[in-house]
């Protein structure tokens, strides 16, 4: 600290020095005296708020640096200025006299720059003057900011958290929350204008969870964008937030865990580092909280309209503004929350407190762990492994199975992630989904349930894409996958069926082990037909049902079903465009009709050639 302290001297002794010089100047000058003399009271002014903000700020505990550097550097720079206009005053040579011409419409010009730092170091020392609370009360606007008032705003919140009693500190993070969820430049003056570290020291406020709340809040504004995201991550943000959501009442860690699930979101480093940290666990044993017991316990997902309108009043809950379009569950209740005064003080255990509280609130808690377990697990093999290697999948298959709305959504989406992964990495596909694991079945059969009995492309499309993921772990007798995707074929949503092309796609593919044995059972749950009809779709379904269709040719060539249904012709009629602007279908295509050339008598093509 005593560095930091020098540091500041440093700074403003050199304006100080240069104040001392305009006096000298102006005892010196003979000429324009009357004006000189006006300089010199301006500058007196400016000395003595100087070597004032000297005394405030050197001995402040956590000081809070950037307006001081900002106005000091302006002040320094007029004063420079005035240094330059007086000395010119100074009695010299005829020649000299002639060359240097002072006039009065420079003292003026002068003046307005020596009244405009006076405003500005009045404003700079209100921010440091105790009795105002660090800044709470500030209303007026310093000259430095005239072009920009959003900064003088920004300054003073960030010294009210940095230095203000808790109550200005609570006040002042929920405004700069506020002023972050406006814009993205709002958003961006804040983060250069040094308020994270503010926001993550009030974090730490564990005797205020309205103070953590607040600063939750502003946070959560401030990471949509992966290059602030990343100045939280370089102020060591995540260990804090990981702290927080483990060791926190409820409100807390719904704030906490909507902020890892927005900082995962936007930034590939914190996706990681919140692993390093282990905020897997904690968001699993959150999640799981409540979630094996019996099914008349459960209640948390089923709340009436009446009690979440209430709950929202109680805390006060804002939208953040959420853009994501791909969250179509996505509402009020698990964005900004406000906490009561009168709720303020909580201590004890924090587990009995959640077995107490409002199931509104677990309803909240769990939507936010969700979410950020899909966030974490989204693209990363490692968080993806982590998430299995707990009970996380099985606890995901039993929300998907109990819950509804964004609940359900968010743990879907999560084991849509994790599903993604293991197609890509045989190790965790082989840990995470063998065949005799519990938790793989569970998260199967939901899987199935939802692409059989819900009627909700939401949920279907990402059951049918999981399914998809997971084609090399089953085995040729576990037909009752097949079916169900089969069946959807013929959905009367086309984005259903060409996500049960793609992924029966998956099961029929060279790269499945078992594709010949699947192929067969695709025709045998009479998958032609249907498939035939998806080629009359849009550009993505003709391809995907192009595709699986030379699939089953490859495989299935002396199938029956395939001459009946005059699969051959159709792979014939496929315009050689589409073929050209899809260079998977360039060999695959009269691959496929040369194969069904071979097994079926009559089928001549002129117009795609295939050697072997």
């Amino acid at each position: 600290m005593a560095s930091e302290e020098k540091r500041i001297a440093d700074e403003l002794s050199f304006p100080i020095m240069l104040s001392e010089r305009v006096r000298a100047a102006v005892d010196e000058a003979e000429s324009y005296k009357l004006e000189c003399s006006e300089v010199g009271k301006h500058v007196d002014r400016i000395s003595q708020m100087l070597r004032t903000l000297v005394r405030l700020a050197t001995p402040t505990a956590s000081l809070y640096e950037r307006p001081i550097r900002r106005v000091v550097a302006e002040v320094s720079k007029n004063l420079e200025r005035a240094i330059t206009l007086v000395r010119k005053c100074k009695h010299q040579s005829v020649l000299r006299r002639v060359v240097k011409i002072v006039s009065a419409a420079d003292f003026r010009k002068l003046f307005g720059l020596l009244e405009s730092s006076v405003g500005d170091m009045k404003w700079l020392l209100s921010i440091f003057d105790s009795d105002s609370g660090g800044g709470g009360g500030i209303v007026s606007l310093p000259p430095i900011a005239s072009n920009d008032p959003i900064i003088s705003w920004v300054w003073s919140s960030i010294a009210s958290i940095q230095m203000g009693q808790l109550p200005d500190r609570i006040d002042a993070a929920n405004q700069l929350a506020s002023l972050a969820q406006d814009n993205d430049r709002n958003k961006k003056i804040i983060v250069e204008e040094d308020g994270i570290p503010p926001f993550l020291k009030l974090l730490k406020e564990s005797s205020s969870p309205e103070a953590q709340i607040a600063a939750a809040t502003a946070l959560c504004n401030l990471a949509n964008e992966q290059e602030r995201v990343r100045a939280i991550v370089n102020e060591v943000g995540v260990p804090i937030i990981v702290q927080v959501l483990g060791d926190s009442p409820i409100r807390v860690q719904i704030k906490a865990a909507s902020l890892v699930a927005r900082m995962a979101e936007h930034d590939p480093v914190a996706q990681d580092d919140f692993a390093r940290e282990n905020v897997i666990r904690p968001l699993v044993t959150l999640l799981s909280f409540e979630t094996f017991v019996d099914d008349s316990k459960l209640h948390s997902g089923k709340q009436s309209i009446h009690s979440i309108v209430q709950i929202n009043k109680e805390m006060g809950i804002n939208s953040l503004g959420d853009s994501n379009t791909n969250r179509p569950y996505k509402n009020s209740l698990s964005n900004s929350h406000s906490y009561s005064h009168s709720e303020s003080s909580r201590a004890g255990n924090h587990r009995r407190e959640r077995e107490n509280e409002k199931p509104e609130f677990k309803l909240l808690q769990k939507i936010s762990c969700a979410e950020a377990l899909w966030m974490l697990s989204r693209g990363s093999v490692a968080n993806s492994r982590r998430v299995t290697e707990t009970k996380g999948l099985l606890c995901l298959a039993k929300l998907v199975e109990k819950e509804v709305g964004e609940l359900q959504f968010n743990c879907l989406m999560t084991i849509t992630e994790i599903t993604a992964a293991a197609e890509s990495n045989s190790d965790l596909r082989r840990a995470a989904f063998k065949t005799n694991s519990h938790a793989a079945k569970a998260v199967v059969d939901q899987l199935l349930r939802l692409i059989t009995e819900v009627d909700s492309p939401t949920l279907q499309i990402p059951a049918i894409r999981s399914t998809g993921s997971l084609a090399r772990t089953f085995p040729a007798r576990e037909t009752r996958v097949i079916g169900p995707l089969v069946n959807q074929l013929g959905n009367r949503d086309l984005d259903v069926a060409t996500e049960a092309a793609i992924s029966l796609g998956k099961f029929a593919c060279p790269d499945n082990f078992l594709h010949v044995e699947h192929s067969k059972t695709i025709i045998e749950f009479k998958g032609v037909p249907p498939l035939l009809k998806l080629l009359r779709g849009n550009e993505q379904s003709l391809l995907r049902g192009i595709i699986l269709l030379c699939y089953l040719a490859l495989h299935a060539s002396n199938n029956d079903a395939l001459d009946q249904a005059r699969v051959l012709t159709a792979l014939e009629g496929v315009d050689r465009t589409v073929i050209m602007q899809h260079p998977e279908l360039k060999e695959l295509v009269p691959k496929a009709v040369y194969h069904l050339n071979l097994y079926h008598a009559g089928g001549h093509s002129q117009r795609l050639s295939y050697v072997p």
